[in-house]
């Protein structure tokens, strides 16, 4: 049964996106696994001098990622407002862009600029200054790509850049106002958007016109921006399958109907997308959560059916990546290997040579690890790439990589396509192959001691459809200890002075409400608070009302059920 279903998820990945074998069409490559089969030319080692095919520069920043479908590559910007929160400029600048370029050459070959749709969500906080206004990776089927740019809507064009239709999803916003990140995937010709702060919904789009076949509204999407994946149960079945706050969905994607639903974690925030091997789905989630392993498929509530383990191992915004029988994360300069069958953590590995990147609050490390062949490559928030060799023994790292110097920022996941992988900074597309230069490795920061697959014997775990237990990365983040550190001068109050040289000051110093110009340990952990509390409209659960004043319509708590 194992083997079927793994040839049906072929089969849908191959019916539902119909292109080259080579094209990188959505989030995470073809069936958004971040997995590929050993590609001939893409490199384990470059920098700015070596085995770089071309650098492009970008209209401004994003959060998103690079597709690549028939020898081009397509990634979305945003430019005019919101690119330092010191002087964030007029939100009417605002605007968002589609980007166009030669795999090949790295030319240029169109742009479409897209007006904002206004009011925005301002560029304050911590959330849309974490990730800005570009943070969806755009979709292909091969004859048109689709861009979401939440309250400035979805977007198609061909690939020549002709505008085909647009189509407004919402204008809401979540109660934190950190805005939606959630790519749109397309199935059998429909586009399918979750737009979890625009309209609390997830919408299915007739890719041909992008009028609206379906629509489910459910309040439990606030605190998810994770992507959905697709799930062949059989011939006749396949689920679309997303993790939301505390529970995993499997929805009908004919019609956007909830098929069934299972407990997943603890996490009041769903940032990372699920993984599927076959018909089994795996799910990562943060502060307060944990891992889960769920068999798709039944009928309703089936958290003690089809729960096959509950883990201890969390993430922070990046995705799982799967080889063989092993699970990758990628978290605080560490990477875990998990076992797929048990949940077991296997051991962890520190990426030697990482930078800081902004830390657990920094949100700079978005990308996801991908997989090519045997070689894992995991790219952080200031554009190092560590590329590791997976083997029988556990992961080896073989290299550290860099394209840019000095250092920019690097938000998206990498693309790979005919011997090509593709990176995206806040400024420039970079294409990297293997030109056979020589490339001469510097030698890493000194770093602790590292955890090199160290077995965790008493992680917590528990057996199928047991319950989480301790372990993993469940370490208590004490507010009061990290204001202490940043505190050098002790007087209980931080300035923009002590905090110099942190990649977090400006984000940190907008907790100052009271506007005296330094923040104090009250507002130091209100602000903390209020970064983890969930936002409204479906905060309780079982469907009860909105919370902190939150203006949207009421809404029920999941998707209606299907049948």
């Amino acid at each position: 049964m194992r083997v079927l279903a793994v040839l049906l998820t072929a089969a849908v990945s191959l019916a539902s996106i119909a292109q080259s074998a080579d094209d990188w069409p959505r989030f995470r490559g073809p069936a958004g696994r971040g997995v590929v089969a050993e590609v001939a030319g893409v490199p384990t080692e470059w920098s700015p001098e070596a085995n770089l095919a071309w650098k492009t520069p970008l209209p401004g920043p994003g959060a998103s990622s690079p597709i690549i479908v028939d020898g081009r590559v397509f990634v979305t910007c945003y430019s005019g407002y919101g690119l330092t929160q010191e002087d964030p400029g007029d939100i009417d600048q605002l605007m968002r862009h589609l980007v166009c370029v030669d795999l090949a050459t790295g030319e240029k070959l169109w742009q479409a600029d897209v007006k904002a749709a206004l009011p925005e969500d301002p560029y304050s906080g911590i959330g849309v200054t974490a990730h800005g206004y570009a943070s969806h990776t755009p979709v292909s089927d091969g004859s048109r790509v689709v861009a979401f740019f939440g309250k400035s809507g979805v977007h198609a064009f061909d690939l020549d850049g002709t505008p085909l239709w647009q189509v407004s999803v919402g204008m809401e916003s979540d109660p934190t106002r950190w805005g939606s990140s959630s790519s749109p995937i397309i199935y059998d010709g429909t586009v399918i958007v979750t737009a979890s702060a625009e309209s609390q919904s997830i919408i299915g789009l007739d890719a041909e016109t992008g009028s609206e076949v379906w629509r489910q509204e459910a309040a439990g999407l606030d605190g998810m921006w994770g992507t959905p994946t697709l799930v062949a149960i059989n011939d006749d079945r396949t689920d679309l399958v997303m993790c939301v706050s505390r529970e995993l969905w499997g929805l009908d994607p004919a019609s956007g109907k909830l098929r069934w639903f299972a407990k997943a974690t603890d996490a009041e925030q769903a940032y990372a997308s699920p993984i599927v091997d076959g018909t089994r789905v795996f799910a990562f989630t943060g502060r307060g959560g944990g891992s889960v392993a769920v068999d798709a498929g039944g009928t309703g509530d089936v958290t003690t059916t089809n729960t096959v383990w509950n883990g201890g191992d969390t993430t922070a915004f990046a995705s799982a990546v799967q080889h063989d029988t092993g699970i990758y994360l990628v978290a605080r300069n560490i990477l875990t290997r998990i076992d797929s069958a048990t949940g077991e953590r296997i051991g962890q590995t520190r990426l030697r040579g990482a930078r800081a990147t902004g830390g657990r609050f920094g949100s700079l490390d978005y990308p996801s690890p991908i997989v090519v062949g045997d070689t894992l490559y995991s790219l952080n928030g200031s554009g190092q790439m560590f590329v590791f060799a997976l083997t029988e023994d556990g992961p080896k790292q073989i290299a550290v990589n860099e394209v840019a110097r000095p250092a920019e920022e690097f938000r998206g996941t990498p693309a790979v396509s005919d011997g090509k992988l593709v990176m995206r900074s806040s400024a420039h597309l970079y294409c990297v192959t293997d030109k056979g230069d020589e490339v001469v490795q510097t030698e890493p920061a000194a770093e602790p001691e590292p955890e090199d697959e160290q077995p965790a014997e008493a992680n917590g775990r528990g057996g199928p459809g047991g319950q989480r237990g301790g372990g993993g990365q469940q370490n208590r983040f004490d507010p009061a200890a990290m204001f202490n550190r940043m505190d050098t001068d002790s007087d209980g109050a931080v300035t923009a002075a002590e905090l110099e040289g942190n990649p977090m000051a400006d984000r940190l110093m907008t907790l100052d409400s009271n506007g005296d110009g330094k923040v104090s340990l009250d507002e130091f952990q209100n602000g903390m608070a209020n970064l983890f509390r969930r936002g409204g409209g479906g905060g309780g659960r079982g469907g009860e009302g909105p919370e902190r004043g939150d203006p949207r319509p009421q809404r029920p708590q999941r998707p209606e059920l299907a049948g």
